[in-house]
């Protein structure tokens, strides 16, 4: 896998409005937010895609969407409801090839996204 700006991001080399951290798991506050609240989960073990998970991935995936929800809770969003998002590749919107996670909150969601 490339060099990638979550890479520097989880070295410190590229700052990022940080809002969790833990052994696995760095989340950071998305600069082009698509909700009032859009926080990026990440796995300080990179992974570029779905696609490449393995099972040996299958406990960090858990904790990284165990760090969303418990952010969620905390953050007071866990109630009223919050979307988690992961994008595979191109067509599925991915565009930092480092597997994350979006946790999008603070307005109600449409289906389909728009």
């Amino acid at each position: 896998m490339s060099d990638t700006l979550f890479a520097k991001i989880i070295r410190r080399e590229i700052p990022a409005d940080i809002v969790y951290e833990d052994e696995s798991v760095l989340a950071f506050r998305d600069i082009h937010p698509q909700a009032p609240v859009h926080v990026l989960f990440i796995p300080k073990t990179p992974v570029a895609t779905l696609n490449d998970l393995t099972e040996a991935d299958a406990p960090g995936i858990g904790r990284l969407v165990l760090a969303a929800t418990h952010f969620a809770k905390a953050e007071g969003l866990a109630e009223d409801g919050y979307r988690l998002v992961i994008n595979c590749n191109r067509d599925g919107g991915q565009t930092v090839y480092h597997l994350h996670l979006h946790l999008l909150a603070g307005r109600a969601m449409q289906w389909p996204p728009g």
